[in-house]
């Protein structure tokens, strides 16, 4: 007896996801709600978890394919055994085989593909761009699965190892070897994201202002009272927390970057829900904090914090996504010096913050080194004027350089 698996909701909307991934293959065996499958949907990627324990059965789909809310992608026989009758992996092999005769995949990919590993998308795809056996690595994730660290961790062991060795002598025909390009499809969640910034730059009149802020305060700050916060709260004192709470203040005072257009009305939040630009394996996604105004520091740390480990994880939700009125994307944490961030529409602003990085400045008539750090607010102009966004700019860099500000609400 079979049971069908069916792609599940993934959301208000959302009708349609691309199967990304099987995660179980077929003969395999698969506890109740352990995932077998990842979709990825024009937001997050998601995981299908297994409706029965039992035996994975055919696939109805092939990876890549497009599949609706409610439709069958596969199927789970009854039984309890590791392996599974031999019709499974025949109907299997009979679904892929056109695929690979008619697009043989190089080298690495056949690795990637003969393991019997589960990987996520994000770790095939660094497997193959480093050319490293999964088999051959022993997994640091959730039930033994691989992580992109493990891949990161077994490829400079092996170019260690390599160094080590001796020099062997270079085949002619190696020096001269052929170019190569792959074509990878694009995810549907970077496909949303493309059309998103594209959209944003095409329909709102961007224009971004600039500042620097001496971190030195934040800096004291940190140093003095991150064991004690951490021991207290359980959760590092970054400074994510203080920036949010500075847009809370400046937002108060320049409420049109807090607020959005629709059609011929502007819609202005009495309330402060900030998407953190966050690094997920498939792209930048931007879970929500929401009424972050009304949260305190360790609130804010805890919810950047969990949203930085669902991301990684792949599990972030709808709901987590859905939202923002404001964004802080901090660049600086990939070593950017400058940018000029793009607006999540519909929201009319975006904070940019970079990295931080010793400048001699002026200070009292002398020249002294301080760690400074650029500040990027990109805003829609049809909303906001300039006096508006260097105002903003203005009181996000007192309340840093002076944090007493965020405490005494000035």
């Amino acid at each position: 007896m079979s049971t069908e698996v069916k792609v599940p909701v993934l959301g208000e909307s959302i009708t349609e996801a691309t199967l990304g991934q099987w995660l179980k293959k077929p003969g395999e065996a698969v506890a109740i709600d352990e995932p077998i499958a990842s979709l990825e949907t024009d937001k997050v990627a998601v995981e299908v978890p297994s409706p029965v324990a039992g035996i994975m059965g055919a696939y109805a789909v092939e990876e890549g394919a497009t599949v609706n809310v409610g439709a069958v992608i596969g199927s789970i026989d009854a039984g309890t055994g590791a392996s599974s009758p031999a019709a499974a992996p025949v109907a299997a092999a009979a679904a892929v085989a056109p695929v690979v005769a008619t697009t043989p995949a190089p080298a690495p990919a056949t690795e990637a593909e003969s393991s019997d590993l589960p990987l996520s998308p994000a770790v095939r795809r660094l497997v193959l761009e480093l050319g490293i056996d999964p088999s051959k690595i022993k997994g640091t994730g959730k039930d033994g699965r691989l992580t992109k660290e493990d891949v990161v961790a077994a490829a400079k062991g092996a170019s260690a190892a390599s160094a080590d060795a001796p020099v062997a002598a270079t085949p002619t025909t190696q020096a001269t070897g052929a170019r190569q390009e792959e074509r990878v499809k694009m995810t549907r969640l970077r496909q949303t994201i493309a059309k998103r910034l594209k959209s944003a730059q095409d329909t709102a009149a961007l224009l971004t202002t600039f500042n620097d802020v001496d971190m030195s305060a934040v800096i004291e700050a940190r140093a003095t009272y991150k064991d004690l916060f951490e021991k207290k709260h359980g959760v590092r004192l970054g400074f994510m927390g203080f920036f949010t709470k500075a847009v809370a203040l400046a937002a108060r005072d320049v409420p049109a970057v807090n607020a959005k257009i629709e059609g011929d009305e502007i819609v202005y939040h009495n309330y402060l829900d900030v998407s953190v630009a966050v690094s997920a394996p498939n792209g930048l996604v931007v879970p929500v904090v929401r009424n972050a105004d009304a949260m305190s520091f360790a609130q804010i740390e805890k919810a950047i914090g969990d949203f930085g480990a669902k991301a990684k994880a792949g599990t972030l939700t709808m709901d987590d996504m859905s939202g923002g009125t404001f964004t802080i994307s901090n660049g600086g944490v990939f070593g950017s010096l400058m940018s000029t961030p793009i607006i999540n529409p519909p929201q009319s602003a975006v904070l940019g913050l970079h990295r931080i990085e010793d400048r001699a400045v002026v200070r009292d008539g002398q020249v002294v080194v301080r760690p400074m750090m650029y500040l990027a607010l990109s805003y829609d102009h049809r909303l906001i004027d300039g006096r508006e966004a260097v105002t903003f700019l203005k009181i996000v860099k007192e309340a840093i350089e002076d944090p007493t500000r965020l405490l005494i609400d000035l």
